[in-house]
């Protein structure tokens, strides 16, 4: 299993145990990820990080002191 946190202003928009879809997004030089309904957004991702994979079940929802996330579990192997 993969997983990936995603940052989110909309804490309560899901819950732990729902699906959520993915966006992939290109820049230049990597992959960015974007929650279904703009909920979240990932971090950058290289090449070599790519999700295979566009749903998602989410395992976690949490903060920091700077950001609330949420983080979904891929049904795919980890990137190391």
């Amino acid at each position: 299993m993969r997983t990936m946190d995603f940052t989110t202003e909309q804490p309560d928009c899901c819950q732990v145990g729902d699906y959520l879809e993915v966006e992939e997004n290109q820049l230049p030089t990597s992959y960015w990820y974007m929650l279904e309904h703009a909920y979240g957004a990932s971090t950058n991702y290289k090449n070599r990080e790519r999700l295979q994979t566009r749903r998602g079940k989410v395992t976690k929802i949490w903060k920091d002191d700077r950001f609330n996330y949420i983080t979904l579990e891929f049904d795919e192997e980890d990137v190391k």
